[in-house]
């Protein structure tokens, strides 16, 4: 499952690649590059690994956090961002649905997955006569908080609240499991036999994440987790240890049920803050790592005393998000137009100025550009403003007395939505601005703080946002979130690409599933013209000295946190 994050904010608590900075002479950010295909990604991995043992054992971790909640169910759509995911990581990677770690599986850097013992100890697939089916066995002490046993129920009612047959549940994205046809005991309850009417690929996209079985109505899952954590339905190495909505934190300490390794360190804190007071706290020793994805910030963190920048690629894909439910852009002439009108480049341009970051490419909403299977799907390959009037003027559009683009009386007119007071997100915004504006569009700047991202996007409040999602290793889940009919936000589609969706479950062969899942988004983008991508960027963070086991992890982990249980602080530097 994908997750909503912002193009440059603060949406994701943690780090990315090491180069050592510390606090010495003010000297600008390194030069670094994106990865295209057949690149080494190993320059896009610095986690500062230490072995537990060479590390102080205890201290504590303090993150910021761009959100906290209000809605603590990250397999919603109203609680379905980056921000969350992170946050409940430490404490719930049994209920995770994305990110390095999540339920029955878990993935290495690269994004090969394996299973996570924690909690599926094996997990064989069997195909016959066309079906498919996979025996899952269960490690026999895993076992929520509140004392249920993960086992069968466990994996049942994932399968029952997942494969959107129940419309009113909202789930972000039903993936293989409407492919499902039953889930059962096996030997005992900890042994789960899943049959299939149809052969599933990639295996890790089915039970990456598991649900309680406690969450099992719309009721519970929608609304329940508005306000509520329920640390009692997680289970992880950490547990919440006080949840408190009016100073806006979050601590985690060592879970005394967990049955697996157990953590380096006594606590986590997480603490909601705007991206402008971030700069103090780090500053300060209030917080231990803030982003710098902008010229401003690296400016204000360098410097900084017993610090350093670490960095490197950001698993994010977006720049473009219509909402095309929206009566100003119902009409695909106009959407097609604003993808004419739109200079990625130029947006590039802005947003990386003076952080020394290059990148070619950024064409898909569903995998990176050093993946294999990459290709650049971006329907529109040159920006022209007159180009963008002139499919206004095909589908019955005229300049009005104003110069705007009208038709029927109703001129081409929407707000542009950002989050937060970084001047760079507003210099994108702005030149965002200026580019559909000279196609003819009345183009207004709407805004918000940070703490609203999660909301806003959640339910849809906006005509078109400079955000995006977390990209994944394998194309065959997001191009169903994003392309299927009946599960896209905006619900553009239709059935001879639903059909090749569904199609694309049953290939074995990663290549070519791949492949596939790469011309439905060819043709959905030069179809509908909903999302597109501008950029994916990198990740730049200071970080206190002496953290280990912390920073660029690419697919091991959805928050820069490769494994929760070896983080720690190297000798001498526990705080």
């Amino acid at each position: 499952m994908k997750k909503y994050t912002t193009i440059g904010g603060v949406a994701l608590a943690a780090a990315l690649m090491l180069t050592a900075c510390g606090g010495g002479t003010p000297s600008g950010p390194a030069s670094q590059k994106a990865e295209a295909a057949g690149g080494d990604i190993s320059k896009l991995i610095s986690i500062n690994a230490k072995e537990t043992k060479d590390l102080d054992q205890g201290g504590t971790v303090t993150l910021p956090t761009v959100d906290l909640g209000p809605d603590f169910n990250n397999s919603s759509n109203v609680g379905n961002s980056a921000a969350t995911a992170a946050l409940l990581t430490p404490v719930n990677p049994a209920g995770m649905s994305s990110g390095g770690i999540g339920g029955c599986w878990k993935l290495d850097f690269d994004g090969k997955a394996e299973p996570n013992k924690d909690f599926c100890e094996d997990v064989k697939s069997e195909i016959k006569d066309g079906k498919q089916t996979i025996t899952i066995k269960i490690n026999d002490k895993a076992t929520w908080n509140d004392g249920t046993p993960i086992d069968v129920r466990t994996f049942e009612n994932t399968w029952k609240m997942s494969r959107g047959e129940d419309k009113a549940i909202d789930i972000v994205n039903p993936g293989s499991y409407p492919f499902v046809d039953s889930v059962k005991a096996g030997a005992n309850d900890k042994e789960v036999i899943v049959t299939t009417t149809q052969p599933v690929y990639p295996l890790e996209d089915l039970f990456f994440g598991l649900i309680h079985p406690a969450v099992n109505t719309a009721e519970i899952f929608n609304n329940g987790f508005a306000g509520n954590m329920h640390p009692e339905w997680m289970a992880g190495p950490f547990k919440v240890e006080k949840y408190d909505s009016t100073a806006k934190t979050v601590s985690m300490v060592p879970n005394d049920k967990w049955w697996g390794q157990k953590p380096v360190l006594d606590r986590i804190v997480w603490r909601q803050m705007e991206p402008s007071a971030t700069i103090a706290a780090f500053k300060n020793g209030e917080i231990d790592a803030t982003d710098a994805r902008s010229l401003g910030r690296y400016k204000q963190l360098e410097g900084t005393k017993d610090a350093e920048v670490r960095r490197g690629q950001r698993l994010f894909a977006g720049g473009l998000n219509i909402n095309a439910q929206r009566p100003a852009l119902a009409d695909v002439a106009v959407r097609k137009a604003i993808f004419t009108a739109v200079n990625r480049k130029a947006l590039r341009d802005v947003q990386f100025n003076g952080l020394n970051w290059s990148e070619e490419s950024s064409g898909s909403m569903m995998l990176m550009p050093f993946s294999e299977y990459y290709q650049d799907n971006y329907p529109v390959k040159d920006s022209d403003p007159d180009a963008a009037k002139k499919v206004l003027t095909d589908a019955g559009y005229t300049a009005n007395d104003k110069g705007i683009m009208a038709k029927d009386g109703v001129p081409v007119s929407f707000k542009v939505t950002y989050f937060g007071e970084d001047p760079t997100r507003a210099a994108v915004t702005q030149t965002l601005q200026k580019q559909l504006q000279a196609a003819g569009m009345d183009v207004a700047v709407d805004q918000r703080g940070d703490a609203d991202f999660q909301k806003v996007l959640g339910s849809r409040e906006f005509d078109l946002t400079i955000s995006g999602y977390t990209v994944g290793a394998d194309a065959t889940s997001g191009v169903k979130q994003f392309y299927e009919s009946t599960t896209n936000e905006n619900q553009l589609g239709d059935a001879e690409l639903d059909a090749e969706i569904k199609r694309l479950a049953t290939i074995a062969d990663d290549k070519e599933r791949n492949k596939a899942a790469m011309e439905v988004e060819k043709k959905h983008m030069a179809k509908y013209f909903s999302m597109g991508t501008l950029l994916n960027g990198p990740e730049i963070q200071f970080v206190h000295t002496g953290l280990a086991n912390y920073g660029p992890s690419l697919f091991k982990s959805l928050s820069n946190v490769p494994d929760w249980t070896t983080i720690g602080w190297e000798k001498g530097k526990k705080k």
